[in-house]
């Protein structure tokens, strides 16, 4: 990539947006100033201010083949042209000059205080005060709406009239959007002239106007930072995502979808398809915390696995493996990769994973679906016996292990090979490898905020545990219908009254998924009081004992209201459930922390 700074004429620049030469990626935003701003920056421009630099990707022959579109306000005629060049900074500030200055439609733009509505305004200069030495440029410039009338009174009174060019000379206002046409700038001046039949003052003005405005306009400079044609679609990327600090901030999807659109495919309206599908297709749907990004990332993975065991190439989802991807690549496996998504998703539900809010990891989905793309469509191995056994326990090692915060694409490669592989009759892929759990952490266990708390609430639900108060299972429906949420065990209020340690009371060792009606039956009550309640519900001792046992929880000592023991039990409890679905020891059940935390190993 090279990259050359040169000072360009404006009047240069415009005439190469007003010709379709200079256009705009499709992913670049639409053009959003508000009057305002509008106003201001024509204020920088008649002060001399610099106003930055463009940066322009020259275009044409080259990979990047990003579908553009004309700036705002250009003539549709001009739609067919192949540009020469495609803006990626600069587009606002170029947008703003050309309808201000060049184009002679009013410019469309909006209030500053409402965005939602559009209005049509001409700028104006009005030459007797920019002439004078105190005077604010910014109170110079007159924007006026498209009938080019000022009123008042709800529009009952005309207070400025520049409807005709004969208006515009009596009241000493000058049209800026004349100022790059040679041809209507002498216009205006022979017609001013013979207007004001040559008046000496007349004439005094407009020569200082020109000296003070025309001149120095026509003569404006701004630099321009040209990219050469071999700057690759990874570059542009972070370039713009460099220069857009200030905007929302471009995305590695927005950039294929341009990629795609100029081979006629709308990669936008496709995902708005695959996200309509998942909805109607699942009965609990996981998949509408997948970004679209994420979607690409995993087809990048499955496309990287199948070239990789033809040519050993190396499976890969980084954005430069993304921006490669070929639109035949993705088409040729969209089907199977949607619904490796769907297998992912159920295989999520199947292991007490019930709603988005609930998932540990979105990310961990990138991987997993790739896998089930790639076995379903290939394989069929996650078929066998014992297959989704180890594929649960990956998927555990990386919760509790915590090893898939972040887009890790790294991991997500190696993880598909490795599990692919594993299941196959290979080694243990990284991630189970690397995972380890450390009894104390429990401890620091209290918020959703921790893919490990969200972890043990789902190896509780997996087993479909008892509702406190009816003894009823507690599945996915009922989990969804009765608004269950996690609460204390031991409520709240009696271990703050009790003075009980906050990282033992209010840690995931303390809690459980109950439902809301359930949680009011409890109260602030001590579990010996809340537990007849459950008895005055109907249950029978042996029912009680049953619901409490499904949710981890030794029914002996929590009726005894023995706190410090039922702590303790509940973690060893909790501890053995987590090495079981990760298919390895947890460590630290016998260190000296935990010991002088628990009172004993756990």
């Amino acid at each position: 990539m090279a990259a050359q700074s040169n000072d360009k004429d404006l009047s240069e620049l415009l005439k190469k947006v007003h010709n379709g030469a200079w256009q705009l990626p499709e992913f670049q935003r639409s053009w959003v100033w508000d009057d305002t701003r509008v106003t201001k920056l024509l204020e920088s421009l008649l002060s001399g201010y610099p106003m930055g630099a463009i940066m322009n990707l020259e275009y044409g022959n080259n990979s990047i083949n990003f579908k553009y579109r004309l700036f705002t306000g250009v003539d549709s005629k001009y739609a067919s042209v192949v540009p020469e060049g495609l803006i990626l900074d600069g587009q606002q500030r170029l947008t703003t000059l050309y309808q201000a200055l060049y184009c002679q439609k009013p410019v469309k733009t909006c209030l500053p205080l409402n965005r939602d509505k559009e209005i049509e305004r001409y700028y104006y200069i009005n030459m007797q005060e920019i002439v004078k030495d105190d005077m604010d440029v910014l109170d110079c410039i007159l924007s006026i709406p498209a009938d080019k009338k000022q009123k008042e009174d709800i529009g009952r009174t005309i207070t400025l009239d520049l409807s005709t060019r004969q208006k515009e000379f009596e009241n000493f206002y000058y049209p800026v959007n004349i100022l790059y046409d040679p041809v209507e700038v002498g216009n205006w001046m022979t017609q001013y002239y013979q207007y004001h039949n040559y008046d000496p003052a007349a004439v005094k003005l407009y020569t200082e106007f020109l000296q003070m405005v025309i001149t120095p306009l026509q003569s404006y400079k701004i630099p321009v930072i040209q990219l050469t044609k071999d700057t690759s679609k990874e570059a542009v990327c972070q370039i713009f995502e460099n220069v857009n600090t200030g905007g929302v901030p471009l995305t590695v999807f927005e950039l294929v979808t341009a990629i795609y659109a100029s081979d006629g495919f709308n990669l936008r309206e496709d995902w708005v398809k695959i996200q309509n599908e998942c909805k109607t297709s699942l009965k609990v749907n996981l998949l509408k915390a997948i970004e679209p990004h994420y979607f690409l990332m995993a087809m990048a993975l499955l496309v990287s696995y199948q070239n990789n065991l033809t040519s050993g190439s190396a499976v890969t989802c980084k954005k430069r493996d993304i921006l490669k991807m070929a639109l035949k690549d993705y088409m040729s496996n969209r089907n199977a990769l949607v619904n490796g998504f769907k297998l992912a998703n159920n295989f999520l539900v199947h292991l007490g994973i019930y709603s988005t809010r609930d998932l540990p990891y979105e990310t961990q989905l990138i991987p997993l679906a790739a896998i089930f793309a790639f076995d379903e469509t290939h394989s069929k191995m996650l078929n066998m016996p014992h297959a989704k056994d180890k594929l649960a326990n990956w998927f555990w090692c990386g919760v509790f292990g915590e090893l898939y915060g972040g887009a890790n694409e790294t991991r997500f490669a190696t993880d598909v090979a490795g599990v692919l592989s594993w299941v196959a009759g290979g080694s243990e892929p990284d991630t189970v490898v690397r995972s380890s759990f450390n009894a104390i952490r429990l401890l620091s266990l209290t918020t959703r905020n921790s893919a490990a708390y969200k972890g043990v609430m789902a190896l509780i639900l997996k087993e479909s545990p008892l509702d406190f108060m009816t003894g009823q299972k507690m599945d996915v429906a009922s989990y969804l219908n009765e608004k269950t949420d996690i609460h204390h065990i031991y409520p709240e209020i009696q271990c703050q009254n009790a003075n009980y340690p906050e990282n033992k009371w209010n840690s995931v060792i303390n809690k459980t998924p109950i439902y809301a009606s359930t949680n009011r039956s409890i109260g602030g009550r001590l579990p010996s009081d809340y537990i007849k309640t459950m008895a005055n519900k109907g249950l029978s001792d042996q029912q009680i004992d049953d619901a409490l046992a499904s949710h981890m929880v030794n029914p002996t000592l929590l009726r005894s209201d023995d706190f410090f023991a039922y702590v303790t039990d509940r973690a060893t409890r909790i501890l053995n459930r987590i090495e079981k679905a990760m298919g390895k020891a947890v460590s630290g059940r016998n260190s000296v922390e935990t010991i002088r935390e628990f009172g004993q190993a756990i």
